[in-house]
Parts: structure tokens; sequence; C-alpha cells
């Protein structure tokens, strides 16, 4: 069983930066795959960013919409994924979810194993 926690969401204006928080406990996570989704109001879940054994730089994947704006990493000894979330717009407001999965994390919401309680983003115009 992995138990996932998230922190640091609020309120920002567009342009402005969030980091989100991730504390996982469980077993065998330092080969779980660990990402990150979100769910805009009306809207499916959708992918964000994952972090994929070996968690080298190029193990790392954004969705279209984030890329180079978001970044991922880890901190394998506190078992916590974060996210860096850097020119905020109006679109990026959502509830953002921690996830993780055996070896990787699928693009398919549907396929994730573990998921946190959500943590709410907004970032106003």
């Amino acid at each position: 069983q992995v138990h996932l926690v998230e922190s640091g969401g609020g309120l920002v204006q567009a342009g402005g930066s969030l980091r989100l928080s991730c504390a996982a406990s469980g077993r065998a996570l330092s080969i779980y795959g660990m990402g990150w989704f979100r769910q805009a109001p009306g809207k499916e879940r959708e992918f964000v960013a994952s972090d994929t054994w070996p968690f080298k730089t190029n193990d790392r994947n954004y969705a279209d919409a984030v890329k180079g704006r978001f970044t991922i990493s880890r901190d394998i000894p506190k078992n916590t994924v974060y996210l860096q979330m850097n020119s905020l717009k109006p679109e990026d407001t959502a509830v953002y979810y921690c996830v993780a999965n055996p070896n990787h994390i699928p693009a398919n919401p549907t396929a994730v194993v573990y998921w946190g309680q959500g943590t709410q983003v907004t970032v106003s115009s």
C-alpha cells in the first residue's frame, strides 16, 4: 500500500509560481513511478507530469500544455515528489493529484493505482 499526501496548492495570479509537494509512504517506493494529474471543473482528469525509475532527467515526461513551465523532481531519501509550476495561466486552475504506480505512470488515469487526496490550484487573470 502507498499513501500520498499533497500540499502547496493555493491562489496565485497569472504569471506567478507555486510548488506542490507530495509526501509518500509505503513499500518499494524507490521503483515506483510518481507524478501528477489534474482535473479542472467540468473536465476529465488529465496527465500533467511523471518521473520514472531510474529517475534521470530523461525519465521525466510532461503534458504538452505544461512543457517548459512545469518541472517535476523527486527527493528519493525523503520519498517526496515536487511539481514546480512557473508562468501559471488561468487554464492551469484545477485540483492537482499526486499519483504513484508500479514502474511508470500511464497517461490513462484509470490505470493509475495510487492517488492522493488532491490540492486546489487557482490562477487568477
